[in-house]
């Protein structure tokens, strides 16, 4: 595990950061044609950069770029062995530029160091360097046929790919977009969230500087409207994979529509259940993976427990014990190493969670709050992407699995259970792309994530099955029958 420098130790790297400031365009930066856009820590309210953003403008001209790249097949084309030792090299860049990255995405996002130095950076190079690995390692198949003919299925890279990212955890989704789109062989254009552009565009240039050719991976601040929609809406871009809310995946399929029908994939929000049966054991150990999964990174995750379904026989003690944890989660400073809870992302989210609690208090801090509530009450079903817990008593394990499946969402959910056969019929029953039983997680790298219903559509990230997403399956059907044998047709 990373060792942890002091609160002045990261403040002193904060001061003396040299940020990117300009889109990411042909292996450089390059001043956009949009305005320029401050980035603002959302812990102090203080600006730490101006950035020149892009528009449709210099979106036709990274499309231009990407498809040219792609074409040429210096990356597209290249063995996979050469293109996983690439991203390798990339994720050595990445290891040694990781407090840089850490303390650049917690100023910029209001994440806690702690995380940022202990989950995200780790996580990030893990997940590049996962895909580097299978880049080699997937086979292509043959279909059964009979001896006049061989079918061939393979794989090709989709081709160029406009990958959008969320803000709550701006290098983690990078790697999960860029690690098996560039390792497939796609050229790809990034499209940073707003408010956290810094960590993308360094990586965009530790990536060039790694080997990846001009073109292939190229990254374009800037708003929904300037860069989102017209990358959407690009005849010439072949797929988007989106991570955000519901209601902005909603308009990338009818960007699709409207467009050239590209492909797109999108993990969109949730609000996940943790289901407690009358049985559960060692409920300082339930206590202890609802807290983290409640409260992790302020409750700004789309998996993050935001329902605590609970027997009422267990409720009152269960409750005692995630109190007593929550003392433990200080919020304040993301720079000071103490604190596991930061600052929301910005003025307007705070304004919208605050909507939803018994609060007067302003600033970018928001501490852990728990409810309890009634299912239909809309704090247990709206999503509030903050630090609040909703708790719902049942009467029986049964009625806990149909609450869990009351809602328009489908994305995680946890069980705990000291009945196995019990708990594993729960987990097949709840209608969510990833349960978990007695603990809280979203599976490891090897596992696909994505959900259900409202929470996804087209696709999974992490695992083989986020390669899948990005590239294309073709037949080569061969004949293999001797034109003087006659007419025969394989």
């Amino acid at each position: 595990m990373t060792e942890l420098l002091t609160h002045g130790e990261y403040t002193a790297i904060a001061d003396t950061l040299d940020l990117p400031r300009s889109p990411f365009i042909d292996g450089k930066y390059q001043r956009g044609h949009g305005p320029m856009m401050a980035t603002v820590n959302p812990a102090t309210g203080a600006e730490i950069t101006q950035i020149s953003t892009a528009n449709a403008q210099d979106v036709d001209v990274a499309v231009a770029k990407a498809r040219e790249a792609f074409d040429q097949g210096h990356w597209s084309k290249m063995d996979p062995d050469a293109r996983k030792d690439v991203l390798i090299r990339l994720c050595k860049l990445i290891t040694r530029n990781r407090r840089e990255l850490a303390v650049m995405e917690s100023i910029e996002s209001g994440k806690p160091i702690l995380d940022c130095e202990q989950i995200d950076l780790p996580e990030t190079i893990h997940c590049i360097k996962w895909h580097a690995e299978v880049a080699d390692k997937i086979y292509d198949q043959t279909a059964p046929t009979g001896d006049s003919a061989i079918a061939m299925i393979v794989r090709e890279p989709v081709g160029v790919v406009a990958a959008v990212l969320p803000w709550n955890f701006p290098l983690m989704m990078l790697a999960w977009k860029i690690g098996p789109a560039l390792a497939a062989g796609c050229s790809v254009i990034v499209k940073p969230a707003e408010q956290t552009s810094l960590t993308a565009l360094r990586v965009a240039e530790l990536a060039h500087e790694a080997g990846v050719p001009r073109g292939v991976l190229q990254v374009l601040p800037g708003d929904g409207p300037s860069v989102g929609e017209p990358l959407g809406l690009h005849m010439d871009i072949d797929m988007v994979s989106f991570t955000g809310s519901t209601e902005t995946g909603r308009r990338f399929l009818k960007y699709a529509a409207d467009s050239n029908l590209k492909k797109v994939v999108l993990e969109c929000g949730g609000k996940n259940p943790a289901v407690v049966f009358d049985d559960a054991e060692n409920l300082d150990h339930v206590a202890e993976h609802v807290v983290n999964a409640a409260f992790w990174n302020g409750g700004q995750n789309c998996s993050a427990t935001s329902r605590l379904i609970v027997h009422t026989s267990v409720k009152d003690a269960l409750l005692e014990k995630i109190n007593a944890r929550m003392r433990d989660w200080k919020v304040g400073d993301p720079l000071d190493p103490a604190n596991h809870i930061g600052a929301l992302i910005d003025a307007g989210h705070c304004a919208k969670v605050r909507s939803y609690l018994d609060t007067k208090d302003d600033g970018p801090f928001v501490s852990p709050t728990i409810f309890e509530v009634s299912a239909d009450d809309p704090r247990a079903r709206d999503e509030i992407f903050g630090p609040v817990l909703c708790v719902i008593d049942v009467a029986s394990n049964d009625e806990a699995v149909q609450v869990a499946n009351d809602t328009a969402y489908g994305l995680a959910a946890s069980v705990f259970s000291a009945g196995g056969r019990s708990a594993i019929r729960a987990a097949r029953d709840i209608k969510a792309g990833t349960v978990t039983i007695n603990c809280y997680g979203e599976g490891n790298m090897a596992t696909p994530f994505g959900g259900y219903k409202q929470s996804g559509f087209g696709g999974r990230d992490n695992g083989i099955h986020a390669h899948d997403q990005y590239t294309e399956l073709k037949t080569i059907w061969i004949d293999l029958t001797d034109p003087a044998d006659g007419d025969n047709v394989a």
